[in-house]
């Protein structure tokens, strides 16, 4: 009886010490997978199914890799595909890992002042220009601001560049970046997943979408533990291979609101 007794303490202390001693990395991500409610519903399934926690600092993908190539990172989980693989070919990334996709979508007023609406990005963002209707830009390096940037490259036009009136930089995440259109009742870029989370509409609406050139890929990185070595290089691993295997990618696709997929994943193994 001592001897089962003495077991059982020991067993005991040494579940205490294992909790004791959860690990906790750091994600640096984007502004769109934690002000959509992503990581609210991600997180817990992860950390159930490893014990590992998982603190995230959201940013937008550009400042998110910045924090990753500083070290104050574990990995790095955005959206801005160019900016990803010259972070691994850097080496401050061991590998880039595609997890999911949505689509970005052109948001403006219902009375569509500048006759944007349609299917053609390019075209849109063109009308606004010939407008001069008033748009918000987040102006914050991240990953719909590249994408923005491009689409405006794309239409042959530069409003960024020639400081016009009516194209206001924000330098803002996605959620203050859309209050800031809702309050001017102005257009802005943003990914799908923010929009409809999005509480504040006021009279705004999708104006443009379903452009192939609207497509938005998520991918994570494991910050190189070459690079800095106190990286937590086997809990983030855990992370990633995670949000990459079967239970992961159902938990990605599991999230809705209002019954709407925002995320849908698309890992190749």
């Amino acid at each position: 009886m001592k001897l089962f007794l003495k077991g059982l303490v020991a067993a005991g202390l040494s579940l205490c010490a294992s909790l004791s001693a959860a690990e906790t990395i750091v994600v640096a991500s984007t502004t769109s997978t934690d002000q959509s409610g992503l990581f609210a519903h991600l997180l817990p399934a992860f950390e159930k199914a490893s014990g590992v926690k998982v603190k995230v600092v959201a940013l937008g993908s550009g400042q998110a890799l910045d924090v990753g190539r500083r070290g104050d990172a574990d990995a790095v989980f955005v959206h801005d595909q160019i900016a990803e693989e010259k972070f691994v070919a850097d080496g401050f990334g061991v590998a880039r890992v595609p997890v999911m996709y949505n689509d970005f979508v052109l948001i403006g007023p219902a009375t569509d002042p500048a006759r944007a609406a349609g299917r053609d990005i390019v075209a849109g963002l063109a009308a606004v220009y010939s407008a001069k209707a008033d748009f918000v830009s987040r102006g914050d390096k991240s990953g719909t601001h590249a994408a923005e940037l491009r689409l405006w490259k794309q239409a042959g036009l530069d409003p960024a560049s020639e400081k016009a009136k009516w194209y206001r930089d924000t330098g803002s995440g996605m959620g203050p970046a859309l209050n800031t259109a809702a309050a001017m009742n102005a257009y802005v870029l943003s990914d799908r997943a923010t929009w409809l989370a999005f509480k504040n509409r006021q009279n705004l609406k999708i104006i443009v979408e379903g452009d192939s050139k609207l497509f938005n890929q998520y991918g994570v990185m494991l910050v190189n533990p070459k690079k800095h070595a106190h990286i937590k290089a086997q809990p983030a691993q855990r992370f990633i291979d995670w949000l990459v295997s079967g239970e992961g990618q159902a938990v990605i696709a599991s999230f809705r609101i209002n019954g709407e997929q925002l995320f849908f994943p698309n890992a190749r193994k």
